[in-house]
């Protein structure tokens, strides 16, 4: 079922100029990246944010949690916003109500990553697109970072074995 899903994932995500053109520009993100912000990501491990940025973490990205409510997820220092996060920040991942999405559209090109990551759930925001677009930051909307990587990178990592 594994090959199947894979190969069905490829095929999709490939399957005309512009799907083709966006993951592999994803791929290049994800190969590229090294620090991720959470933000939203919760403290209860049943919850999909606290998972993907657990399977993150494990993948080898530093990951930042940003929770206002929490002082540390997954045993890293959580902080109440990006501006707080020490470091520069390459990716910011958001899992928030659709309607909290221009607030932190707005502090994540503030702290200027590479890209911008609307989770699924988080909607559709063509007007914070052409935002970040301006400031030269790319934005990914309605795919699951988490996901992506599985798809793109681990397996194909994977199947480059010594």
């Amino acid at each position: 079922m594994k090959n199947t899903f894979n190969s069905w994932y490829d095929k999709k995500m490939r399957a005309t100029a512009e799907l083709a053109e966006e993951t592999d520009l994803i791929e290049s993100y994800l190969d590229s990246i090294k620090t991720i912000a959470i933000v939203g990501i919760s403290r209860n491990r049943h919850k999909d944010s606290h998972y993907v940025g657990r399977y993150l973490q494990k993948a080898g990205y530093t990951i930042y949690p940003v929770n206002p409510g929490a002082d540390e997820i997954l045993g890293v220092k959580s902080y109440p916003d990006l501006k707080s996060i020490p470091g520069p920040v390459d990716a910011v991942d958001i899992f928030i109500k659709p309607e909290a999405v221009p607030e932190v559209v707005n502090q994540a090109l503030e702290v200027n990553p590479k890209v911008i990551w609307l989770q699924l759930g988080t909607g559709s925001h063509p007007d914070e697109i052409e935002k970040a677009k301006q400031k030269g930051v790319t934005m990914v909307q309605n795919r699951c970072m988490k996901v992506d990587h599985q798809f793109l990178i681990r397996d194909r990592d994977a199947k480059v074995s010594p």
